[in-house]
């Protein structure tokens, strides 16, 4: 059965992965098979022979750009569409997605999903700097709680955001929309090796402002500094589009897309030593942020007994938009989703019951 949720394009590999041999992707736990036709065009079919169910994946493509089944030779096009050798005459279809190569990656979606509603994470005035990707060994709901809050990037990351000293100051703000959430994260940067070489100085205002969409999930950070006094900005804004793909149940695919847009000067100059600086820090950062959820994957996927802070409100949100956005039918969340009561203590914490 096809996954629901591949209504939506879903980024499942680097383009560059893709050669001459096919390659297995699971979403959902469902597997498929891309390879790349005789004109080097990147197609995608379930990896199940419709005759035997031996995975395709492990087969060969032919010079004429077929895939061959390496179980009994059956060979499918790119739309799926079989033959049999040994019964020319049978019908061996099989179910057949679309891929579309962007951002040196492949995104795949079922054939019918209108390219109007590709998730383009790129805009203007700000440079692609390159792409990560991390699997995570541990379910979409846990990392999506990951992802939805900074009161951890005291103690998780080691290079934006203010310190532990600074985060009962530090501002915050969530909001919720018919089918997404916005959230915004501000306070004094704490002293870090990599920040002086954006032009960052310990006690800059650092800031973080992101939304999460669920066709599919991903959030997209927008972060920077500006001088505590003057305001002016720092020369360097990041902007980061992570993306969450659910392999299996207990497996999670963080893709990150990273541009940074640099102001004209010394650091524009270097912009590619910018960019590969870019994708080391967050390359780091993210690794760290998947030890960290794989340290409570065994945690129950309910968000109910949490005792929960103002932080995270937008974790409340996202958990309720992925039920009825992402993994539900219908394309748009209620108006108003309906949230489990908070309770708030005498230390503003808030108990989700």
């Amino acid at each position: 059965m096809t996954p629901q949720i591949l209504r939506y394009f879903h980024p499942v590999l680097s383009a560059r992965s893709l050669r001459k041999r096919p390659v297995r992707v699971t979403i959902a736990d469902h597997p498929l098979v891309l390879f790349r036709d005789a004109a080097g065009r990147p197609a995608a079919l379930d990896d199940r022979c419709p005759h035997r169910r031996a995975p395709l994946s492990q087969g060969k493509v032919r010079a004429d750009g077929r895939l061959v089944c390496p179980y009994h030779g059956w060979n499918f096009d790119t739309a799926g569409r079989g033959r049999s050798p040994s019964d020319p005459l049978m019908s061996c279809n099989t179910l057949a997605y679309q891929v579309v190569e962007r951002l040196d990656h492949l995104w795949l979606a079922n054939r019918e999903t209108s390219l109007a509603s590709f998730p383009v994470p790129g805009w203007e005035s700000f440079d692609f700097a390159g792409t990560l990707s991390i699997l995570v060994h541990a379910p979409l709901e846990l990392t999506l709680d990951n992802i939805s809050e900074d009161e951890h990037f005291p103690f998780i990351h080691t290079t934006f955001g203010c310190g532990e000293d600074e985060l009962p100051d530090a501002t915050f703000e969530a909001r919720v929309f018919d089918d997404y959430s916005e959230a915004s994260y501000g306070g004094p940067q704490r002293s870090s090796f990599w920040a002086p070489l954006g032009g960052v100085r310990a006690g800059d205002q650092f800031y973080n402002r992101w939304y999460t969409r669920f066709d599919p999930v991903r959030s997209v950070y927008t972060f920077g500094w500006h001088d505590h006094a003057s305001g002016v900005e720092r020369p360097i804004t990041t902007r980061a589009a992570v993306f969450l793909i659910p392999e299996t149940a207990a497996t999670t695919r963080l893709t990150m897309f990273i541009f940074l847009k640099i102001k004209p000067g010394p650091y524009h100059s270097l912009r590619r030593i910018m960019h590969f600086f870019a994708r080391t820090i967050a390359y780091k950062e993210l690794k760290r942020d998947a030890r960290l959820i794989e340290s409570v994957a065994d945690a129950p996927k309910t968000i109910r007994g949490m005792r929960l802070t103002r932080f995270d409100k937008a974790v409340v949100y996202n958990r309720r938009l992925l039920e009825t956005v992402y993994w539900g039918t219908t394309e748009h969340a209620p108006r108003t989703p309906e949230l489990p009561q908070l309770e708030t203590s005498e230390s503003s914490d808030v108990l989700i019951g």
